[in-house]
């Protein structure tokens, strides 16, 4: 009989509000928010403390608001090597149990504790690691316990600060089936939306129709959808799962609302220039490139084009990023501005397509692949190779996020 998978999810409370706390003890038992400058127009709350919570302060509320809301709200500036530090901490301390451990984000864990413990001590165990990181570094933490990834995501949800739920799959009719669709990771604003005009509101809804219903409404997302409304998850806890770069990207909140269209080209120009900086440092490039617009209004709109091959010069990714904010910008006032390009793969292992604007390119190197190859037929395979880029360190500049830039300390 196969045993039965445990896995934990560990999710750091208010991580960057409890750093902060943990390091300055004042600051414990009152409403701190981590915000950037709002003179900036960066007046939007990262995190805040449960304390702020409790006075209906949450995470991406304005700055003028929360502190309406709040009048006793103090305000901290982000510091990213504080958090930086204490992410290594913590994930040293779960890589203590087992090497098993999948980092998620900065603050987030999964654990496949299957191996060191059996189903009727995990939750000791998972109190033993919740009394550790808040021993040892004043970090409180809700740990979900569940047979598979998704399951234990849910589970931590479920209780924070400071909880410890199990969750098991003969549990999810009556624990998550009456909850919205948007309650169920993986489903966003825009996928709850289209779920609802098909009649399915509630996670229950999914769950009584066809998989190949969902399937024909929303390929393979629909398949996972239907799979998780009754608890299935076959992923298992990979350790170098998140170090797999699915797209670049970068934006830009601007102090002023943007109103011309020179001022939205003079940002993309940035933009394209750090995606691509990003792109290369990494060997990669992608096939679909997104723009983001965050207006004045607080309204999200992005579009998307797909090419044939990849894109990762700054003077490619910005000419088609212009094109399509010509194409889509409706001269609203714009506040924020993102450039990514997605769906990328490394440059050194993908084959360039043929096409009819290539194939010279390639003719003219025949009588060179045909040299190489009677070279390694007389001398061997090994005798001539393609020249190899040394790989670079990461650094800050070369990753998608701060919350994938800690992953180089692991």
């Amino acid at each position: 009989m196969v045993k039965a998978k445990i896995i934990f999810h560990i999710d750091m409370n208010c991580f960057y509000a409890s750093v902060e706390q943990a390091l300055d003890p004042t600051l414990k038992g009152k409403a701190v928010a981590i915000a950037g400058n709002p003179k900036e127009r960066r007046g939007i709350l990262v995190t805040c403390s449960y304390e702020a919570r409790a006075k209906g302060v949450y995470t991406t509320m304005p700055v003028w608001e929360a502190k309406r809301k709040c009048p006793e709200l103090l305000l901290l500036p982000p510091n990213f090597e504080k958090y930086r530090a204490a992410s290594k901490a913590m994930f040293t301390i779960l890589k203590s149990y087992t090497n098993l451990v999948e980092p998620v984000s900065i603050d987030e864990g999964y654990l496949d504790v299957t191996s060191i413990v059996n189903g009727a001590d995990a939750i000791q165990l998972a109190e033993n690691i919740q009394k550790r990181l808040l021993e040892e570094l004043d970090l409180p933490c809700s740990i979900g316990i569940a047979p598979n990834k998704f399951l234990a995501k849910t589970a931590s949800d479920m209780k924070k600060p400071m909880g410890i739920t199990v969750l098991r799959k003969r549990q999810v009719p009556e624990m998550l089936w009456h909850l919205p669709t948007q309650e169920m990771h993986g489903i966003g604003e825009s996928t709850a939306k289209k779920l609802a005009e098909h009649n399915m509101k509630t996670i229950g809804d999914i769950a009584k129709r066809n998989e190949k219903e969902l399937e024909q409404l929303m390929g393979k997302v629909g398949i996972r959808i239907w799979q998780k409304s009754y608890g299935i998850d076959e992923r298992e806890v990979d350790p170098e799962s998140v170090y797999d770069t699915k797209s670049v990207g970068s934006s830009m909140t601007s102090p002023k609302d943007l109103v011309e269209l020179r001022e939205l080209f003079d940002m993309i120009q940035v933009l394209s220039g750090k995606v691509s900086s990003r792109l290369r440092s990494k060997n990669l490039a992608g096939t679909t490139l997104q723009i983001q617009f965050r207006t004045a209004d607080w309204k999200n709109i992005t579009r998307s084009i797909s090419f044939k091959n990849g894109l990762s010069a700054k003077e490619d990714i910005e000419r088609e990023a212009m094109k399509l904010v010509r194409k889509h910008w409706n001269e609203e006032p714009i506040r924020l501005l993102g450039v990514a390009v997605s769906h990328v793969f490394n440059v050194k292992e993908e084959a360039e397509q043929l096409s009819i604007f290539n194939y010279e390119k390639h003719a003219k190197e025949e009588p060179v692949l045909k040299l190489v190859e009677q070279i390694k037929r007389k001398y061997g395979e090994t005798s001539i190779q393609k020249g190899m880029k040394v790989k670079r360190k990461s650094n800050f500049e070369s990753t998608t996020s701060f919350s994938k830039d800690f992953l180089d300390d692991h």
